[in-house]
């Protein structure tokens, strides 16, 4: 995974808010931190969408209508 592409994914705080940050052996957020990765994030449960030349990635479920609406504007 190149680490100079953005990326978004379930946070740790999302984790934690859940009730499972404390039974994962590791959390998506810090393992892509850790990786150099360019880990972007908005406020817990708002949509948000990273879209970076072909990779399109959401932050959670919350997101799919707004990841569906960018990937539409490029077909």
């Amino acid at each position: 995974m190149p680490p100079a592409q953005p990326r978004s994914a379930f946070t740790n705080e999302e984790e934690n808010a859940v009730g499972l940050a404390s039974r994962a052996r590791w959390l998506l957020e810090d393992e892509l931190i850790a990786l150099g990765v360019d880990f972007t994030k908005s406020e817990m449960w708002k949509p948000y969408t990273v879209v970076d030349r072909n990779l399109f990635a959401g932050q959670k479920p919350a997101s799919a209508g707004v990841l569906a609406k960018n990937l539409l504007k490029v077909l």
